[in-house]
């Protein structure tokens, strides 16, 4: 039997990392710990327990020898938290799954970052370049690196991945790219910036296909970027779209600090509005310009570019697009 444990597997890349891993017989059980329930749970190969990273992770929870632990624990929208909580997330649980996998004897981690690390990315950044969060939750991110990094130099047999994706999406992901999709079918999408602007985006299955190569093909200590090989502009997405949509919609420009103003009034009225809030905004105007160059150093195969992510999207999930 081989079996892997999932740290913040309740989430929408945990579960669908659950479900490759298996349907692929990578591991023949999974483990899911996290502070909500799985969607998973009724699943024969699942093992679901509730667990805050926060705090020391008992051994008791595992019934068999697990030969990768997988680090997706993490307090990340952003905004949405204090400074303070970004922190006592990332950083505790960092060094309580470290501990955790000294325990039980563990020799293999996976750590899912963020390209927030980098900070500003206005032109094109790969794992070469000097990482300069300028945001809490960057911080947070970098030092858990770090906090991985010695664990896995601490002897020879350790081996650590990290990951920094870029914005993940797919199948039941209720996120930006499917909220641009939504506004294409509506026949518009406002943009405060221009339609050149480039923003990192990664289909999760193209993920999941990174993480089996990198866990078999990677060095001692290995960080890579997820990100689709040939980022599109912003106005070259939409133009994806409405090919594959059969639709028309024209991008309409607005200035930023209307939009703003609107995005502002709406959160005061609902506060909690998916999406709306002035500093998400903001976010829409900066780049994310990220290359996932040591991927393709290693002759990775992306097999799914913005176009055929949207195919593959709809064939698993057609319910998004209606």
């Amino acid at each position: 039997m081989t079996a892997c444990i999932i740290f913040g597997g309740s989430g929408y890349i945990g579960t669908k990392l659950s479900e490759y891993l298996l349907n692929h017989a990578i591991f023949s059980t999974v483990y899911i710990a996290d502070i909500k329930e799985s969607p998973l749970k009724n699943n024969e190969n699942v093992i679901f327990n509730f667990i805050d990273v926060r705090k020391p992770i008992p051994i008791s929870i595992l019934k068999h020898p697990v030969e990768w632990i997988f680090n997706f624990a993490a307090i990340h929208r952003e905004p949405g938290h204090q400074s303070h909580e970004y922190f006592e997330t990332n950083i505790a649980g960092a060094e309580n799954i470290t501990l955790f996998a000294e325990k039980v004897g563990c020799t293999n981690i996976f750590f899912t970052s963020s390209i927030s690390p980098y900070g500003p990315t206005l032109s094109q950044t790969d794992e070469y370049c000097l990482p300069q969060p300028n945001t809490p939750y960057g911080v947070s991110k970098l030092n858990a690196e770090y906090i991985h990094k010695i664990w896995a130099e601490k002897n020879n047999i350790h081996k650590l991945v990290i990951v920094r994706p870029g914005v993940i999406y797919g199948p039941g992901d209720p996120g930006n790219i499917l909220r641009m999709i939504k506004a294409v079918k509506k026949g518009y999408f406002f943009l405060p910036v221009s339609p050149k602007i480039k923003k990192s985006y990664g289909y999760v299955f193209g993920l999941c296909e990174s993480i089996v190569f990198a866990i078999n093909s990677s060095p001692k200590i290995f960080t890579y970027n997820y990100v689709e090989k040939d980022t599109l502009p912003l106005g070259k997405m939409i133009e994806t779209i409405n090919r594959n949509l059969g639709t028309n919609a024209k991008i309409i420009r607005i200035p930023m600090f209307l939009l703003k103003i609107v995005a502002t009034i709406l959160h005061k009225i609902k506060p909690n509005l998916n999406g709306i809030h002035p500093e998400r905004v903001k976010k829409v105007a900066r780049p994310t310009h990220i290359y996932p160059k040591k991927l393709i150093e290693m002759n990775f195969e992306f097999n799914y570019d913005f176009e055929k992510s949207l195919i593959d999207w709809k064939s698993k999930s057609p319910q998004d697009f209606e």
